[in-house]
């Protein structure tokens, strides 16, 4: 089959400029409809949610910004044409040009067998949270079931997994001989496709954004504070681990080995609003007073009603 160049010979241009034409259409349907993701593995899931919830409401504070929300979209672009960069220079004419190992190889499996494991991880604790979250009792309870057991964030560390098992994949070319110079670097060079997924999803989109921040509203309110408190004590940030196991780990091999550094550790002294949680203390003992004279009235006046 004849190889096909398009403006460079690693389809870099060519696929930055697809990547752009796309998210810029699916942008226009997202700002329409109010939610932040058209595109990745789950998309057809969370348009159901969308539709069955009327809303998705993360982005709260862009979605109704047109240009906010269009630079969240640009950098979803750069975004995912980086991820694909092990794909694209695999399939680019510099690398094709050379014979190439057939599939089956012992990295090749391993990749597969990765790439299964954060599949399942993404896709069924995505589902597992929704449907925690769609029954009514759990209202503003933590989400502990399935693999949210082990890990606080058993998608971020599905979709990590499976992008460094599509690099093992990609890379299969140079890694057993086949391809050389020039093509042989930029192959390896694609591992900036994860790192880079990683790197977002830890200190830019994901961690940082949901485990002070979270912590932080769920202590101001009081909305289930304690139970939230005990389970990030026995529970993994992103690396699945066996609770029973993680607890009782000193906190030096948690804040390192297992990637729960500072920043995302939350101190009630030093990043909550005390004023914000006295308002809410307040509140909650002149309520609890109304409920106790309530109780009282009702005490008195059960109390003449046997008298007479």
């Amino acid at each position: 089959m004849a190889v096909v160049h398009a403006l460079d010979d690693y389809y870099l241009a060519i696929t930055l400029l697809i990547t752009i034409g796309y998210q810029l259409f699916f942008f226009s349907i997202a700002f329409s409809l109010k939610f932040d993701k058209l595109t990745g593995k789950l998309s057809g899931f969370l348009l159901f949610r969308i539709i069955k919830t009327g809303k998705d409401d993360r982005f709260d504070d862009k979605r109704d910004k047109f240009f906010s929300f269009l630079g969240f979209w640009v950098f979803q672009m750069v975004w995912v044409w980086i991820v694909s960069l092990p794909v694209t220079i695999l399939n680019s004419p510099n690398v094709t040009k050379f014979d190439q190992p057939a599939f089956g190889t012992g990295r090749d499996i391993a990749g597969v067998i990765l790439f299964a494991i954060g599949f399942i991880l993404e896709s069924v604790s995505d589902v597992q949270k929704y449907l925690f979250r769609s029954d009514p009792s759990n209202k503003g309870k933590v989400c502990d079931i399935g693999f949210f057991t082990w890990t606080r964030h058993p998608n971020y560390f599905g979709e990590i997994i499976i992008q460094f098992s599509i690099f093992m994949i990609a890379v299969s070319p140079s890694a057993y001989g086949y391809v050389t110079g020039q093509a042989y670097n930029a192959q390896y060079v694609a591992i900036l496709g994860p790192f880079f997924l990683t790197l977002l999803l830890m200190f830019v989109s994901g961690l940082t954004l949901q485990e002070r921040p979270g912590a932080k509203k769920r202590y101001e309110s009081g909305n289930h504070w304690e139970s939230f408190s005990r389970y990030t004590k026995r529970t993994s940030i992103l690396i699945p681990f066996p609770p029973q196991l993680y607890e009782p780990l000193p906190t030096i091999v948690k804040r390192t080995v297992l990637l729960e550094f500072p920043i995302y550790v939350f101190d009630p002294a030093k990043h909550a609003d005390q004023s914000k949680v006295r308002e809410r203390e307040a509140e909650e003992g002149n309520n609890q007073d109304q409920r106790d004279g309530q109780q009282s009235h009702d005490g008195l006046a059960d109390g003449q009603s046997r008298t007479e």
